[in-house]
Formats: C-alpha cells, sequence, structure tokens
C-alpha cells in the first residue's frame, strides 16, 4: 500500500466563494475579452479560487481553452497574483463532436495534469482533481495516479470530484484528499452523506452548480424549490442567488461554492453572499425548501 503524503489545504485561508470557469468556454461562451473581465472582476472582488479543467472547452480540438483563459487572466491581472488558487481537473474529456466521455488511466491522468501545468503556466498546479471516474478503469488505479503526480510535484494538492462515500474513504487510503467536489444546491442534495464525510476528515467540500446550473440560475425563485429563498432575499433586499450560496455555506464548516459566470455583474454578486447572515429561524424554513 503507498505511503500518504500530506500538504496543507490550499483552500483552507481562502474565501468560501470560487469561480468557476466552465461557462467561459463551453457552449454559448462569451468573447475572450469579456471572459478576461470576468475573471479580472471576480479577483478585484476578493475571488482567490477559480476551478477549471482541461475539457472545459468545446470540442477536443479546443482541449484546455479554459486553462489558457484563466492563465491569461491571472497574468493580465493588476492586483496579487500569487494568492490565486487554480484548480484544474483530468480524466473527463471531449471528443470531436464535443460530447463527454471519462478516461481514467492512470497514463493519461499524468500526461493530463502535466500538459495543464505548462497552459496554466505554473511550477506545480495548486490543486489537481481527479475529474469523474471512470468505471472501465479501477478507481484506486486513477487515485494512483493522483499520488505520483504528489511525488513528481507536478501538482501541490490533490481532491477528486462527482463521487460517493466509499470512493472518498477508498481515495483516502491511498493520498491525502485535500478536496472533494460534487454537485450540491437545493436542487441537488444528493451528496449530503459526501458532505458529512468530509466534515469527519477534515476535507473541503466543493459544490459545483450550487446555484443549480445555468438553466435552473435563471429562474431562481420561480418555482417551488426556491421559493422560499426568494422570499428570504425579499427580506433581505438581496438576490435569490445571494441566499442560496448564504445557505450552502451555512450548511457545513467546510463547504464552498464555485458559481459559473459569463459577465462581471453575476461573480460580484454572487460573492456578495460572504458577507450575508441568514438567522436560525431563516436556515430552519430553507432546511425545508
Amino acid at each position: 500500500m503507498a505511503t500518504k503524503r500530506r500538504f496543507r489545504d490550499p483552500l483552507a485561508i481562502r474565501g468560501r466563494i470560487g469561480l468557476g470557469a466552465m461557462p467561459l468556454s463551453t457552449s454559448g461562451r462569451p468573447s475572450d475579452g469579456q471572459s478576461i473581465a470576468t475573471l479580472h472582476a471576480a479577483f478585484d472582488a476578493g475571488v482567490r479560487h477559480v476551478d477549471t479543467a482541461d475539457a472545459y472547452c468545446l470540442t477536443a480540438l479546443d482541449t484546455g481553452h479554459n486553462e489558457l483563459l484563466v492563465a491569461e487572466s491571472i497574468k493580465s491581472w493588476h492586483g496579487p497574483a500569487h494568492e490565486i488558487v487554480v484548480a484544474t481537473k483530468g480524466g473527463h474529456v471531449r471528443d470531436g463532436d464535443g460530447g463527454w466521455d471519462t478516461v481514467g488511466r492512470p497514463e493519461h491522468i499524468v500526461q493530463a495534469a502535466r500538459a495543464s501545468r505548462d497552459r496554466l503556466q505554473v511550477d506545480a498546479i495548486p490543486l489537481y482533481y481527479l475529474h469523474r471516474p471512470d468505471p472501465r478503469v479501477p478507481f484506486v488505479e486513477s487515485v494512483g495516479a493522483l499520488l505520483a503526480l504528489l511525488e513528481q510535484d507536478v501538482v501541490r494538492a490533490v481532491g477528486i470530484s462527482n463521487v460517493t462515500v466509499e470512493q472518498a474513504e477508498s481515495a483516502a487510503q491511498i493520498v491525502r484528499v485535500s478536496a472533494v467536489q460534487n454537485s450540491f444546491s437545493p436542487y441537488d442534495l444528493t451528496s449530503r452523506a459526501v458532505v458529512k464525510w468530509c466534515e469527519r476528515r477534515d476535507v473541503t467540500f466543493v459544490a459545483w452548480a450550487p446555484l443549480g446550473g445555468s438553466g435552473r440560475a435563471r429562474r431562481l425563485g420561480d418555482d417551488p424549490t426556491t421559493a422560499a429563498f426568494a422570499q428570504v432575499a425579499r427580506d433581505h433586499h438581496a438576490s435569490t442567488a445571494q441566499v442560496v450560496l448564504a445557505w450552502l455555506l451555512a450548511y457545513s464548516p467546510v463547504t464552498g461554492a464555485i458559481p459559473g459566470a459569463r459577465r462581471p455583474s453575476s461573480i460580484v454578486d454572487s460573492v456578495a453572499s460572504e458577507s450575508l447572515r441568514l438567522t436560525g429561524a431563516e436556515l430552519a424554513r430553507l432546511a425545508d425548501h
């Protein structure tokens, strides 16, 4: 059994709201100029955690588009770029037609991480996730590649994404898991047990699609699932998205979120949720949403 190698959690001292950069490179993506402006607005608003992946692109020929955008935005930003933690992922790929597939072979994970490191223009990737388990490859073999990347100093810390409690526990037996990234929102509570596992292990839980995904985010408060959130938002003179994110941050001391954004105003609105404090009564009301 390989020995575990411990690193300080790269997200431990950062704000709990990061930026999910995926919408800047996938279908409907804005111009590169608007994307850079959105990333700069995030940094100016205090975001210090940016989430990307090599597969955030249109097709296989476009692989790495999002990572290149993130690297350029950090390079061109006027602020303290050294404070920004970039998390990227490997093991999920696009095909020539823009479809999605998983490739969890260890040799692919190692090669993908090295390519991501070069695109991000860093000595070592601050946080690197296995993007998604590959059902054709034993999970422990894919996780073993994360340990190899640590030992080779390609990455500084590792995480796992889209996993069950059983998979998280299996990974933790092989390598120090710094973060788990799963879908979590009022629309998707299936990872509640994973959040509890992260609490027991003192691991950061990062919620992707915290507003339910781009389609639902535009309709927050317009359906029964988030109607209560919309009412609390009116009471606070806040946006419904801010209340959803504040609820998520209050859910557990280990939770953080990476809402996506295509416009500067969207991420600035999301960051404001960190200063929104919900009362015990409001949290109880939202627990029954």
